[in-house]
């Protein structure tokens, strides 16, 4: 492969989204610092919901305003957030987030249950929003979730996930991701998914979001790696799941994505040891061992240097 990963780290977001202990906006802060002094390329900062039913989330517009003003802020970290909904931008568009994300899902079952709508219903919200996003100067990446199964439903139609794509490929945007809500994928079907993305669009920019439910979520990032994907969403510890399919499970683990790649040649500019770091602060906040393998292991690099 000759393009460079992007990471995106996302577990402020997705990671924190369903724990049930609320953690403190400093805390946040800490965290955020310690990824984005990790060389890492976004940091997910939270997500514009209503902070009644995700608590979690209700500090995320003082976040991204504190994050901001960091002065020793890595110039080359972009800030992103999650919005559901028109209200949700507008909040985004207040306090100066960089990307925004956004997105539908393509099975029946998993929209009703996670926003209350069909996903044409979903879709006919989302695309506008998207519009208005990119007239406004934001970075949009628009997400089709449940892409590869529904934990629910089972395989989704090829063709129903190519015409989310399309959707937003005619409204304008260029940056697309998959999203294995359900973590059904498996390598083959990732490399033919974004190969008919491919098809569609040749110049698109491809994002991927595995969860680790079933034990294929790295060996699916390599597969959409080959697949010419750029950007790679995961979660420190390997945090988070989505609490709206029928097996929730975390996120690929952003260390072992990181270890990963460093094994095969790539991104040695990110500081893996910073980015354990920070799991081991979130790990010691909740109280109980993450899922993250390097975090429990170590590196090979680390443990090959305390040989010599």
């Amino acid at each position: 492969m000759t393009h460079t990963p992007r990471i995106h780290e996302v577990g402020l977001r997705d990671g924190l989204q369903v724990e049930k202990t609320v953690v403190p906006l400093e805390e946040k802060l800490r965290w955020a610092e310690g990824l984005m002094a990790s060389g890492v390329d976004v940091v997910q900062l939270g997500s514009f919901v209503n902070p009644e039913k995700v608590p979690q989330m209700a500090d995320t517009d003082a976040l991204v305003r504190r994050v901001r003003e960091l002065p020793g802020r890595p110039p080359g970290v972009r800030l992103s957030a999650l919005v559901l909904n028109e209200k949700g931008l507008e909040r985004a568009l207040a306090c100066g987030v960089e990307l925004v994300c956004m997105g539908v899902s393509a099975s029946e079952t998993h929209s009703r249950k996670n926003t209350g709508m069909t996903p044409a219903e979903a879709q006919a919200r989302i695309v506008p929003m998207a519009r208005r996003a990119l007239a406004e100067g934001l970075a949009v990446q628009a997400s089709v979730q449940s892409a590869f199964g529904c934990g629910f439903e089972g395989a989704i139609p090829r063709q129903r996930v190519l015409e989310l794509v399309k959707a937003y490929l005619d409204a304008g945007v260029r940056q697309v991701s998959l999203a294995d809500t359900a973590g059904h994928a498996h390598p083959l079907q990732v490399e033919e998914l974004y190969g008919a993305i491919r098809q569609l669009e040749p110049e698109v920019e491809l994002a991927c979001h595995f969860h680790n439910t079933y034990g294929l979520g790295l060996a699916n990032c390599v597969a959409a790696w080959r697949a010419g994907v750029v950007s790679f969403e995961a979660a420190f510890g390997g945090l988070g799941g989505c609490p709206f399919t029928r097996v929730p499970a975390g996120n690929v683990c952003t260390e072992d994505l990181v270890h990963s790649f460093q094994r095969m040649g790539v991104r040695g500019d990110i500081d893996l040891e910073r980015l354990l770091e920070v799991a081991r602060q979130v790990q010691t906040f909740l109280g109980r061992e993450l899922p993250g393998l390097v975090l429990k292991a170590g590196s090979i690099a680390a443990f090959a240097g305390a040989q010599r």
